[in-house]
Formats: C-alpha cells, sequence, structure tokens
C-alpha cells in the first residue's frame, strides 16, 4: 500500500507506483555578462522618459506618435461618430423645425433625410480615404441647405466645424 492513498482504499488492478529519483542538479556556470558600453545621450530601449512617452517616440523616430494600440482605427471611430451623431441630429431636428420654424417644405425634409442616410453610409466607408473627401462635401451640401431653412444653415454650420476638428485630430495622430 502507497502512502498516498488513503486507509480503506482498494488498489486498482495493474498499477505501479513509481517513486521518484534522485536527481542532482546540474552544475551550471554563470555567463559572462559584459556590460553595454554607455553612449551620452542614449536612452535605453527599457526606460520610459517622464510623462509616460517612450523613447522611441519621443527621439522623433514616428513609430508610435499618438500612444494609440490602433491609431487609423481610433480616428475611423471618431470620424464615424461624428457622423452617426450628424445624422441622429438631422432626422431629430425635423420635427422641432416644423413646429417652430413654420414652413419647411417636403423637399426640405427629403433633403435631410438624403443627408443623414449619406451621413450612415459614409460612417461604414471611412476605411477608403475616398470617404472622408465625400464627408467634406457632406458638410458642404449641408451648409447649402440653408436656401431651404436657416436653420439647416445653422446645422451646417455647426458640423462644419466639428468636421473641421475631426479633420485636424486625423491630420495630427496619423501625420
Amino acid at each position: 500500500m502507497t502512502p498516498e492513498r488513503e486507509a480503506g482504499e482498494p488498489e486498482l488492478a495493474g498499477t505501479a507506483t513509481v517513486e521518484p529519483a534522485a536527481v542532482e542538479p546540474a552544475a551550471v556556470e554563470p555567463a559572462a555578462v559584459e556590460p553595454a558600453e554607455v553612449q551620452p545621450g542614449r536612452v535605453e530601449p527599457a526606460e520610459v522618459q517622464p510623462g509616460g512617452v517612450e523613447p522611441e517616440a519621443a527621439a522623433g523616430t514616428g513609430e508610435r506618435r499618438s500612444g494609440l494600440r490602433n491609431p487609423v482605427r481610433a480616428v475611423r471611430g471618431l470620424g464615424a461618430g461624428t457622423l452617426v451623431i450628424e445624422m441622429l441630429v438631422l432626422l431629430l431636428a425635423i420635427q422641432p423645425i416644423r413646429l417652430v420654424g413654420g414652413d419647411l417644405s417636403g423637399t426640405a425634409i427629403w433633403t435631410i433625410v438624403a443627408l443623414a442616410v449619406v451621413a450612415v453610409l459614409l460612417s461604414g466607408m471611412l476605411a477608403r480615404s475616398w470617404a472622408w473627401h465625400a464627408a467634406t462635401v457632406l458638410q458642404g451640401l449641408l451648409l447649402l441647405s440653408s436656401f431651404l431653412h436657416w436653420s439647416l444653415g445653422v446645422l451646417g454650420l455647426i458640423f462644419a466645424l466639428v468636421w473641421a476638428y475631426v479633420l485636424h485630430v486625423r491630420r495630427t495622430i496619423l501625420g
């Protein structure tokens, strides 16, 4: 009977007990480590500079300037989020404009709906470079819709400024 089994436990037929072999540790010689040459003004890769800036980014190599894991995806998300918010504001603005603003024609309503649909479609296609230009044109079209109603011009101006900021962030992060 082996010491691992409890008393009264039946021994299984055909099982063998394996005793651990005595293993002597091998003599390991420490590798000779030569000190690295220290150059003045050089930052070691393991170091992080004050403020959490990586040495590569601080040195100006341009590999990870923004600190984001995937800057392209982050910028695309910012643009898509802006276009989706624009779509929501446009669609939610129809009823208040009709009640307060007065004469909002059917043409103006269909223009608002068409601009909202284009905004949603472009938000899903920002992975393509032409979609960024098309979204800029969308802001211009919204500004031109001020001829249909003055409040659409106000919304166009607000979203044109927001889109200009999104493009500035895109240019800053992606270079």
